[in-house]
């Protein structure tokens, strides 16, 4: 039978080499994506590490965990809040619409053609403000 063959330490076994190596593959992917997203780092320097992973991967991982480990929340953050404010921007951009200020300016610009009245543009105005 082949269950007998295969016991189970070896299957515990070969699940822990099997997570462990697609562990190691994310941290390799999340420290190569770190290296081309810092921008305190020159090409060569980037060059220079991404050699440095290739050749040697633990010890790179190691060593730039080390050396850089701490920056990489901070650039991560960073991209993040860029990221953010780009679909912010995106969203008012796609929606029309710049806010409070925006509507009062048009309120205020169909008062000055006439279009409303004082009393119209006074409870506009309370309606957006409140």
């Amino acid at each position: 039978m082949p269950a007998s063959d295969y016991p189970l330490l070896s299957v515990f076994w070969t699940m822990l080499l099997f997570f462990g190596f697609f562990l190691f593959l994310w941290i390799f992917i999340v420290v190569v994506m770190d290296v081309f997203r810092s921008h305190d780092m020159g090409g060569w320097g980037k060059a220079g590490w991404v050699i440095f992973l290739i050749i040697l991967p633990v010890i790179g991982i190691i060593v730039y965990l080390i050396a850089r480990g701490g920056s990489m929340h901070e650039r991560q953050v960073a991209q993040m809040r860029q990221q953010e404010q780009e679909f912010r921007s995106y969203v008012q951009e796609t929606a029309g619409g710049g806010g409070t200020a925006d509507e009062l300016a048009k309120l205020a610009d169909l008062k000055a053609k006439g279009v409303i009245n004082d009393a119209e543009f006074a409870a506009q105005k309370a309606k957006l403000l409140s």
